[in-house]
C-alpha cells in the first residue's frame, strides 16, 4: 500500500541532502501541517532560525493554509530578510510537490525580492 507520508519524508531526506544553508546564503524552508503554513531561513551552520513566520499570525485570512495564506506568508518572509540584509537564500520545499501552496509561497518570495 502505498503511503503519502512516507513518500514526502524520503523525498524530503533526497533533497536535504543536497541543501544546505550557510551563513551568506540560508535555507529557505517550507512546512504544510493540516491547519497552517509555516516558513523559516535557517543557518545549517550554526544550526539557529533567523526568522519563523508561520500563516497563523495573520489574523485578516480567512482560512490559513489556502493559496492565498501561502502568498501573504512569502511576501513577510521576503520582507523580514530585506530587513535582516539576506538577499540569497535556498529554497527547500520540504519534500512536498513544486505545486500550488508551495509554488504560491515560492512566487511570492521571489516576487518580493528573495533570490534562489
Amino acid at each position: 500500500m502505498f503511503d503519502r507520508k512516507k513518500a514526502r519524508k524520503i523525498r524530503h531526506l533526497r533533497i536535504r541532502k543536497k541543501i544546505v544553508g550557510s551563513k551568506t546564503k540560508p535555507r529557505l524552508n517550507i512546512f504544510r501541517s493540516n491547519t497552517s503554513l509555516y516558513g523559516q531561513i535557517i543557518d545549517d551552520s550554526t544550526g539557529h532560525t533567523i526568522i519563523g513566520l508561520s500563516s497563523l499570525s495573520f489574523k485578516d485570512l480567512k482560512s490559513k493554509k489556502n493559496i492565498e495564506a501561502a502568498t501573504k506568508l512569502g511576501e513577510e518572509i521576503a520582507k523580514l530578510a530585506k530587513e535582516k540584509s539576506i538577499k540569497k537564500v535556498v529554497f527547500d520545499r520540504g519534500g512536498n510537490l513544486y505545486h500550488g501552496k508551495i509554488k504560491a509561497f515560492a512566487e511570492a518570495a521571489r516576487k518580493s525580492g528573495l533570490e534562489f
